[in-house]
């Protein structure tokens, strides 16, 4: 039996959309009809498609994440992204958040502190990027679906479970990015504590160069960085980070569009609505009267 019928043999049944799981920081999705390429933003998780694909879009570059390949995210990455699914064959997927915690309890203990050294010489990786499936990792995740299918069984068994998911993920082609994750002081954790800052003070007037010196860094090693890793400018990060948490608003709070701008840190409604309509393609306007149709 192949990896991907192992997997789909103890796939829920779902509605379309986003599902908690029973367990905290796992969750399903499912789409029965195909996405067109659109801006999202992922948290720091392993994305894994059970059935279906889905095609990233980064600065400049194309990764396909399916049955074959999960996705790594160390840091939260705005991209671009358009899903493959349809009635007959629904997209399928769970993501997993990464614990911090978890993530360098699990270094530390298969002794890659030598790896995480050697990550600084590497280079910065991407923030981002694809994984092939192997059949240890196959069989982790068939695991961890099985026991989520059970109140009990994810108490108990899906923390374990989830350990050896990023167990395995640290055994990848995508263990690099999380080698630099880990790392207290080089670069990659440098940016990465940034961004964790901005995600947190989105809304405030952030300067980046007062941000490059909250980590020691200078601006021009700490932009040149910053685009290595997100393939985003600061600023462009900021705005995009802004302009997704607006439309989350507008959707989810059926706040009108001037008060989310004024929200998320925009000073002028005008400048936020020619944004928005440039990053997702259609003006607040539309985006909200398009959600209440649906």
């Amino acid at each position: 039996m192949s990896s991907n019928s192992i997997l789909l043999q103890h796939f829920p049944a779902l509605e379309t959309g986003v599902m908690e799981s029973p367990l905290q920081g796992v969750r399903f999705f499912k789409s029965t009809q195909p996405i067109p390429r659109r801006p999202l933003v992922y948290d720091p998780g392993i994305c894994v498609v059970v059935q279906g694909h889905k095609t990233g879009y980064l600065g400049g570059e194309a990764f396909r994440y399916d049955a074959d390949n999960y996705l790594v995210t160390s840091v939260t990455m705005p991209f671009e992204c358009e899903t493959f699914g349809s009635p007959e064959t629904p997209l399928l997927g769970l993501y997993i958040d990464i614990d911090l915690g978890q993530l360098n309890a699990l270094i530390s203990g298969m002794g890659l502190q030598a790896e995480i050294g050697k990550a600084a010489e590497r280079g910065l990786p991407r923030g981002i990027g694809p994984a092939a499936l192997d059949a240890e990792m196959a069989d982790a995740i068939a695991r961890l679906i099985k026991a989520l299918g059970s109140e009990t069984e994810a108490r108990l068994l899906g923390p374990g479970l989830v350990r050896e998911v990023l167990f395995r993920a640290l055994g990848g082609t995508q263990a690099p990015v999380l080698h630099a994750l880990a790392m207290y002081s080089g670069t990659f954790s440098k940016v990465a504590q940034v961004l964790r800052i901005m995600q947190s003070h989105y809304a405030e007037k952030l300067d980046v160069e007062q941000l490059a010196e909250r980590v020691h860094m200078s601006p021009s090693a700490f932009h040149r960085a910053f685009k290595e890793i997100t393939s985003d400018t600061p600023i462009q990060y900021l705005k995009k980070v802004r302009l997704t948490k607006a439309r989350e608003l507008m959707l989810h709070e059926r706040i009108k569009a001037y008060m989310a701008a004024d929200r998320v840190g925009y000073e002028s409604p005008s400048q936020f609505s020619r944004e928005f309509k440039r990053y997702f393609g259609q003006s607040p306007a539309e985006m909200t009267r398009e959600a209440r149709a649906a």
